[in-house]
C-alpha cells in the first residue's frame, strides 16, 4: 500500500501535517518538494510585436478537420 501525507522537513526531523496511516514499523519514502517555481522558457508576452509574426483572424475559428465531431 502507498499512502501519501504532508509533512514538513525541520531541524533535521520529519514533521506530519496529518496522521500517517499507520502506527506500525514501516518502510517510508521521503521526497523533498522544490517550493520555488522556475519561470517557463519560452516567448516572452510581446517579444513578436513588429517581427512579422502575426496571427490571423480566423484563428478562433473552429477547424474543419474537426467537423464531423461537432
Amino acid at each position: 500500500m502507498y499512502a501519501a501525507i504532508k509533512a514538513i522537513y525541520e531541524n533535521g526531523q520529519v514533521v506530519f501535517q496529518e496522521e500517517p496511516p499507520t502506527k506500525e514499523k514501516t518502510n517510508v519514502i521521503v521526497m523533498f518538494i522544490k517550493e520555488e517555481f522556475e519561470k517557463p522558457k519560452g516567448v516572452k508576452l510581446g517579444s513578436l510585436v513588429g517581427k512579422g509574426y502575426s496571427i490571423p483572424e480566423d484563428f478562433n475559428e473552429p477547424l474543419h478537420d474537426l467537423n464531423e465531431y461537432m
